[in-house]
């Protein structure tokens, strides 16, 4: 079962965060069709956020098809994303590199920026809408 990390100095919203963590256990196989989703009244005894936060992530995810609130049973996952199992080599290789961005003083946002532009860089061809 997937556990919401939420920081509350990150500047979004909550609601976005527990989606955002939800579409990455998708991506990485952690969370699979047929999987459980925490209730909100864990979410919210792990979190200390309101419960209708929770239910406003679950409606979200439900929206976007990748889960179904099944009344009185809770709130199931439909579907999967990505391809990118969670003990991939690629990640291991993405561990070491992290690794050495920080033995080399940069920060967590550095890093994030540094990746981000990489990947925009590298898959410019889809930011243009090219998916070839």
């Amino acid at each position: 079962m997937v556990e919401f990390r939420i920081d509350r100095r990150s500047g979004v919203a909550t609601y976005v965060q527990i989606v955002q963590q939800t579409k990455h256990a998708l991506r990485l196989g952690l969370l699979e069709p047929g999987d459980k989703l925490p209730t909100a009244r864990e979410v919210v005894e792990a979190t200390a956020i309101n419960p209708n936060t929770v239910l406003k992530a679950y409606r979200e995810l439900e929206r976007e098809g990748l889960v179904e609130a099944r009344r009185g049973l809770g709130t199931f996952v439909t579907n999967s994303l990505g391809s990118a199992p969670a003990d991939s080599p690629l990640r291991g290789e993405l561990v070491e590199w992290a690794a050495r961005a920080r033995k080399a003083g940069l920060e967590k946002d550095d890093v994030a920026a540094l990746f981000t532009s990489v990947l925009d860089e590298q898959f410019s061809d889809q930011l243009k809408g090219d998916h070839a």
